[in-house]
Parts: C-alpha cells; structure tokens; sequence
C-alpha cells in the first residue's frame, strides 16, 4: 500500500488511553485479561466443536467460524495497544494504520453478515424444524461463510480504496489507541465531507440493513416460540435469548459510530475499547456457557484427557 506523492506523514501517533503511567499500568492488568480470556475461550470452542462429533450441526458450524474471527478481532490492535501502554512515544506506520482499518472493517463486516446467518439458521430450526437437515446442509453453510468473509473483505477494500490515496502532510496524531477510520480521514489535507458521508453510507447501511435482519428474524422466531409450550421450545427460548443478546451488544456500539461518526466524544474511546477488546469474549460467555450442549462436551473432553492422564 502506498500514498500519494503529496502525503509527507509517514506515521501516526496514536494518544492512547490517558497519559498517567498508573492509569496505564491498571489498564493493561484489565485488558490482558480480558485479551487472553477471550483468546483462550474462542479457541476452546472451536477444539471443542471440533472434537466432538455431536456437535456437528449447522449452528455448532456457524458458532465456530463465529469463535474463528472473533480471534482475529482480538489480534488486530490489542496487542499493540498493550505494548503501548509500556510505551512513551505511541507510533504506528503508515501501511499499519491502513492495514489496521483493512482489518477491522474486514472482521466486522464479515461477523454481521455471519450473525445474519446464525440466525436464519435459528430460523429454519424452529419455524421449519422438519426441513431443518435438508435446508440446512454443510454446502450451505460454506457459502454462508464464504459470503461473510467476501462481503466483509469487499465492505473493507472500498473503504480503503479512498482513504490510502488521501493527501496527509501534519497533523498525524490520532485520539485513540488504534487507526480508527473517522479520526485518521479527519487528518487529511483536504475538505474531507464527502468522504466522510460516503464512510456514514458505507458502513451505516450495512451495519442497519444487517441489523434490522437481525431483528426481523428474531422477532418472526419468538412469535414462534410463543405460541409453543414444550419443553424443547424453552431450550430454543434460551439459545435465542443469547443470540439476541449478542446482537446487541455487538451492533449497538457500531451503530452508534455511524450515527455520529465525525463527532467524538470523550467517552467513545472507552465505547471503543468494549467493541475491539470486550466483543471478542461475548461469545465464549454468552454463547458457550448457557450452552448445555457445549458444557457437556467440556466435561466428555476434560475426563477424556483426565483419563488418559491417569492411564
């Protein structure tokens, strides 16, 4: 990646956080925390997915992919901005900040599109439980993925498109502790409004059109649910009750972004950091730990190795 002959910065600053060395110190003993967590937690799901052959449903599929980028989003810019914290002089590069935008817009368009997935899958499973398997097959999943991943590279790819090109020559510091797309556009040399509305289109249409989807199915499964009494509806009530959650927590700050997008305030950064660094541990909580199904092939993996342990 390369910019324009009229672009002199070749870094950014990144101001963090805050400056004061204890606040740092208290941040980085929370967010490690919470990075190895969320790190150790989406690989166990998918080891635990992987191993246990009843767990080979479209939605146990789906979840894992889910687990799959949910560690990327956690290695994008949290280690960084861990190793910041120890650091006076917070910098990042040229081609990192725009690699950092590439990947961030690339795992959060391709997680909503994967939520919309999830929960047509939810769909079908219980407003059309008798075609389930045959709707449901493996080779539709593998497009749903597929998909997930074109949409969120090609949601990215035009975005970067218009921002790598743009004139920066001073000033290069970016409020935040990672190249987030609003603030770096605001550094360019230049009238930036209409890149800016075309950023509030870009990701603002596709994080509402995912997001009223979401909220469309969610609402025909639970008028479903309802009219239900069995004791199976009641799982399927709770599996939903997560899923549901989920959505919320990861679209309400994203729309939130591109509801007010060129107009920061303090406690946005903070709104940041949940989204980048907290979102990756949703769904080994929220998802895995309400899971019967996923707690029972815990317990069968654990003895399992505490057996051969013991042998």
């Amino acid at each position: 990646m390369g910019h324009t002959n009229d672009s002199v910065v070749s870094e950014f600053v990144l101001l963090g956080l805050s400056n004061s060395w204890e606040l740092q110190l208290f941040f980085f003993a929370i967010f490690s925390s919470i990075y190895v967590a969320s790190l150790l937690g989406n690989v166990m799901i998918i080891v635990i997915i992987s191993c246990d052959s009843q767990l080979s449903s479209p939605m146990y599929f789906l979840l894992g992919h889910l687990s799959f980028i949910d560690i990327c989003q956690s290695n994008f810019a949290t280690p960084k901005m861990l190793v910041d914290f120890f650091v006076e002089h917070k910098t990042i590069s040229f081609e990192g900040c725009m690699a950092q935008i590439f990947l961030l817009h690339s795992f959060v368009g391709s997680e909503m599109m994967l939520l919309v997935a999830m929960a047509y899958d939810r769909f079908i499973a219980i407003c059309k439980p008798l075609r389930y398997g045959t709707i449901m097959s493996r080779k539709l999943c593998v497009i749903f993925v597929s998909i997930s991943w074109a949409v969120g590279i090609l949601h990215s790819v035009s975005h970067l498109a218009f921002t790598v090109d743009l004139p920066f020559c001073g000033p290069n510091e970016v409020d935040s502790f990672f190249c987030d797309l609003p603030l770096v556009i605001e550094l360019a040399c230049m009238d930036t409004y209409k890149m800016e509305i075309m950023t509030l289109t870009n990701s603002g249409l596709i994080s509402l059109s995912c997001f009223l989807a979401l909220i469309i199915s969610y609402t025909i499964i639970l008028a479903t649910v309802w009219r239900r009494s069995s004791s199976g509806s009641s799982k399927a009530l709770s599996t939903l009750t997560a899923h549901i959650t989920v959505v919320i927590l990861f679209f309400g700050p994203c729309i939130y972004f591109y509801i007010w997008p060129f107009s920061r305030l303090s406690v946005d950064k903070f709104l940041s950091i949940f989204y980048i660094v907290c979102t990756p541990l949703l769904n080994p909580i929220i998802y895995s730990l309400r899971n019967e199904d996923v707690k029972a092939a815990m317990r069968k993996l654990r003895n399992r190795h505490v057996t051969s342990w013991k042998n």
